[in-house]
């Protein structure tokens, strides 16, 4: 197999692109540093297509290491034919390999096996070779024997039908028609197991669909109302129409002797070794392709999630609401830092409504505070209310946001947490968190496990190793993007960047806190571990301000600083104009590209990004994003009514529609047929994590806690 020609193929672009991409990942460059600083080569492939080419990559490459231990296999055995090795070879996918596999497979006693043992394959063969002028029967009787265990006829014609079905079922063809109509054909079902009362799969208690229409979504849950014993679920095939095919491809003769035992023992192959385990890939198929739709969701939910703009230069109270053990808050100034900490009990059981304000009011005199940052969770609704009153006695100057705590008692509870803050209880921690994932989302949130977060679906259901890769490629993409500050960046943050492991980050860190602030992006070669192929790999990503050499403010890598330094003097320039906001209108000086390019001795791609930074030093691209819905007021559902039009934020897209958060404490669902006037796929093709949108309220379910929320906003 040409794995290259099948990647670019995939892939839709050009041979030499795939070409460079793969010596490039082979070379131990990582998808955030090919995709930023190597596009000359890959003809700018973005990190999404590299991770694509990656994963692909690593899968044909494994495909072609089983073919070969399959040959090998086979081969050993003594049974590899010209026809048999050109199938092994071509086939492009672990089940076709399989299926080729399936009859030289070492196997388990099987019912053929045994009644191979029991000199019972003759047999077997002269009822295939359907040519017989006499009763089966009366063939069969020539193998009975006492000593091998065939006590009677009927014993070796059904010993002799095992070893047919067995054949029949090892057929790769076969198998692979089958596969093809069952998908195509068949229908998934389910029910409930026993007499069950309303609950979420109400809806699958009597249910069918198609199998090739079966959405990922519903196939999730129907997989995991089996594992929870409530539902019963499996695929029924066009059973007929198998059959009828597997007859005439086995029955290539009608004769009256044989064929009644061949139809016999294909019904057999088919219900007992063919039906069950085509089933059982077809749900593993629908499985892996319905994780597979759910992990790309979810990594598109997190990515919008951790590029949301900061909010700067605001110093946030941090408010993890609860009831009986109290409010924890924590004051954090602009940079991140704890001012104050602590538990105030405006809610139930203690109501010490006014003894709280006094102290909040004390805390936002104190430290200036604009911002109140309300975790979701448990007793923030009656903590809402609360800050809105304050802010009503105090006037204008402060507002609040509630934010998804998802996480957040992950984080306080575990060993980085601790370490970062060792006299601080989890409460505590906890309010810190809240705050600081407002002010960075991005910094903050990169210390909580991916998975933990709440922006995915049916994610505790899904392949974990899978789903933990998809996500830290996700965390690593978006953390490269936006680039970190040698000087302040957590060694959580720093782990994520291009080249650094966690044993690295550690060392930074501690070689940031033994001798001061770096001053230059080479002094990163003095920290312990960290090699020329790792500095390649990072220097870009790391940011130093007021350090030595301006181009450290900057995505310029070091390696290009000799072209840059050559660029700025025949512009007349100088490194030290980009300290200022950036050096304006640079692009516009520069005439001719692709001969300044050559000049310099690089790309033009490269020369293009590097115009791009000395205009805009590390410009964060999350600028681009909505920013939070910042509110000084408080509704409740109950005040909530058809055709009110509110604006929300987006919390949440899945694949049959989003949850939008308009300050009522119960994110509303927009349904997929309610977000656009034109036909989408997908949710996601008109909505991510984070938008700030205009909905209107169709219904109020306040029973069932139900919003039904649409974006059409010129309909009725």
């Amino acid at each position: 197999m040409d794995i290259i020609e099948v990647l670019y193929k995939e892939l839709g672009v050009k041979r030499s692109q795939v070409e460079a991409a793969v010596t490039l990942i082979d070379e131990g460059n990582t998808i955030p540093f090919i995709a930023r600083y190597r596009k000359e080569a890959t003809g700018s492939l973005n990190d999404e297509v590299l991770r694509n080419l990656d994963e692909r990559l690593k899968y044909l490459r494994n495909l072609e290491e089983k073919k070969a231990q399959v040959l090998s296999s086979i081969e050993e055995q003594g049974a590899l034919t010209d026809e048999l090795k050109a199938k092994i070879e071509e086939a492009m996918t672990m089940v076709a390999v399989d299926d080729l596999y399936r009859p030289y497979r070492p196997k388990r006693r099987t019912r053929a096996i045994i009644a191979k043992e029991k000199g019972l394959e003759p047999l077997a063969d002269l009822i295939m070779l359907q040519m017989l002028d006499e009763p089966v029967e009366n063939v069969a009787k020539d193998y009975i024997s006492e000593e091998k265990g065939v006590a009677d006829v009927n014993e070796a014609i059904a010993g002799a039908m095992d070893i047919i079905a067995e054949q029949i079922s090892d057929n790769a063809d076969y198998r692979t028609y089958i596969r093809d109509i069952t998908f195509k054909k068949g229908s998934i079902k389910s029910g409930a197991k026993e007499e069950e009362e309303k609950s979420v799969y109400e809806m699958y208690y009597d249910y069918e669909e198609p199998v090739k229409k079966a959405a990922g979504h519903r196939i999730l849950a129907l997989n995991r109302g089996e594992n929870e014993k409530i539902l019963s679920v499996g695929i029924e095939a066009p059973e007929e129409d198998i059959i009828r095919y597997l007859e005439k491809k086995t029955i290539a003769r009608d004769n009256k002797y044989t064929s009644p035992v061949i139809r016999e023992a294909v019904a057999d192959s088919y219900k007992r070794l063919i039906e069950p385990s085509i089933e059982r890939e077809i749900r593993n198929d629908l499985t892996e392709k319905a994780e597979d739709g759910a992990i790309k969701v979810f990594g598109k939910n997190l990515h919008q999630l951790l590029m949301q703009p900061p909010i700067t230069n605001r110093v946030v109270l941090g408010w993890d609401p609860a009831f009986r053990t109290g409010c924890k808050l924590a004051v954090v100034d602009a940079t991140g830092k704890v001012l104050d900490t602590v538990v105030i009990f405006p809610t139930a059981p203690q109501n010490k409504v006014e003894e709280s304000k006094v102290i909040l009011k004390r805390l936002i005199k104190k430290y200036g505070i604009t911002l109140i940052s309300v975790g979701n969770g448990t007793a923030s609704r009656e903590s809402e209310q609360i800050i809105v009153d304050l802010i009503k006695e105090i006037g204008p100057g402060v507002q609040y946001v509630i934010v998804n705590e998802a996480g957040a008692s992950v984080y306080s509870a575990s060993k980085l947490a601790t370490e970062e803050f060792p006299k601080f209880d989890v409460g505590q921690r906890s309010a810190v968190s809240i705050a600081r994932r407002l002010q960075d989302p991005l910094a903050e949130l990169v210390k909580i496990d991916p998975k933990s977060i709440g922006v995915g679906q049916y994610q505790h259901d899904m392949n974990q190793k899978k789903l933990g890769e998809s996500l830290t490629g996700v965390v690593e993409d978006c953390v490269n993007k936006v680039g970190v500050d040698l000087n302040t960046a957590s060694a959580s943050l720093l782990e994520y960047i291009s080249g650094i492991s966690k044993a690295i980050a550690k060392n930074i860190v501690a070689y940031r806190e033994e001798n001061g602030k770096f001053t230059d992006r080479k002094e990163l070669l003095k920290v312990a571990k960290l090699g020329p192929k790792a500095y390649e790999q990072c220097a870009g990503f790391m940011r130093i301000y007021d350090g030595k050499n301006p181009l450290d403010t900057s995505a310029v890598h070091p390696e290009s600083y000799e072209a840059v330094y050559k660029l700025l003097d025949k512009l007349g320039f100088t490194a030290d104009d980009m300290l200022n906001g950036g050096i304006k209108g640079i692009s516009k000086k520069v005439t001719d590209v692709g001969r300044l390019a050559d000049e310099l001795g690089i790309g033009e791609i490269t020369l293009a990004d590097i115009l791009k930074e000395l205009e805009k030093p590390a410009r964060d691209p999350r600028s681009d994003m909505p920013a939070p819905v910042l509110r000084t007021d408080v509704m409740d559902m109950k005040d909530l009514k058809p055709g009110m039009v509110l604006k929300g934020t987006v919390r949440n897209v899945i694949d049959f529609g989003a949850f939008v958060d308009i300050g009522v404490h119960q994110d509303g669902l927009v349904h997929i047929s309610q977000i656009t006037d034109r036909y989408i796929k997908h949710p996601l093709d008109a909505l991510s994590v984070g938008d700030v949108v205009e909905v209107k309220v169709l219904s109020v379910d306040l029973d069932r806690k139900r919003i039904q929320l649409t974006m059409k906003l010129s309909e009725a």
